[in-house]
């Protein structure tokens, strides 16, 4: 009897142990961004902290009107998420200084925008990203502008202005932020996601 109790044992620890080694994934080399993958990605579980921390950053850096602008602020955290020169797990890439709003984790949301906002960061986890924000890991205030030659112009969506950085010698002349159209997400119904183990 405990010959087949350790051959029924064995394969899960097996199991078990390749999953634990795969929690350094984000320290290796950059890699693809789920925002590339044309307005889908593979379906991420994470915990209630995770997944709080991704909705609070959708809820303070959109202006919330629309699913839009909250799924194109969660397709960044996502791409940050992906890229290892933005630090591991959805709170620490939210939580990094000086890049999300400030009390982004800590100051309360209205209780009449909780379910849109935990509808938008379901779909998120689900695979939605935001058609045109793509790959582009940054952001800022619609409306505002910079000088600097770098910020590629994607996308425009509830009320911040999404671009990627490129290198200044190889890109080609870049648009204002004011001509980037701005589109509208159709509504969604998320499905659940399961709590990480």
């Amino acid at each position: 009897m405990q010959g087949s109790e350790r051959t029924r044992i064995g394969p899960v620890l097996m199991v078990a142990a390749a999953a634990c080694g795969l929690g350094a994934c984000n320290t290796s080399a950059p890699v693809l961004t789920t925002g590339s993958i044309s307005g889908h990605a593979a379906p991420l579980a994470v915990s209630d902290a995770e997944r709080d921390c991704l909705g609070r950053a959708m809820y303070f850096e959109s202006n919330r009107s629309d699913a839009g602008g909250l799924i194109a602020v969660g397709t960044v955290v996502m791409n940050r998420l992906e890229n290892a020169i933005f630090p591991g797990g959805i709170c620490a890439v939210v939580g990094q200084p000086g890049q999300f709003a400030a009390g982004v984790l800590t100051k309360p949301m209205q209780e009449k925008d909780l379910q849109k906002v935990a509808d938008a960061t379901d779909a998120v986890l689900a695979g939605e990203r935001h058609p045109q924000v793509g790959k582009a890991m940054y952001f800022h205030t619609a409306g505002r502008h910079y000088p600097y030659g770098n910020m590629h112009y994607v996308a425009v969506a509830g009320g911040n202005a999404f671009y990627e950085k490129r290198n200044t010698r190889t890109a080609k002349p870049d648009i204002k932020p004011d001509t980037v159209a701005s589109v509208s997400i159709p509504t969604f119904a998320a499905a659940p996601i399961p709590a990480a183990p």
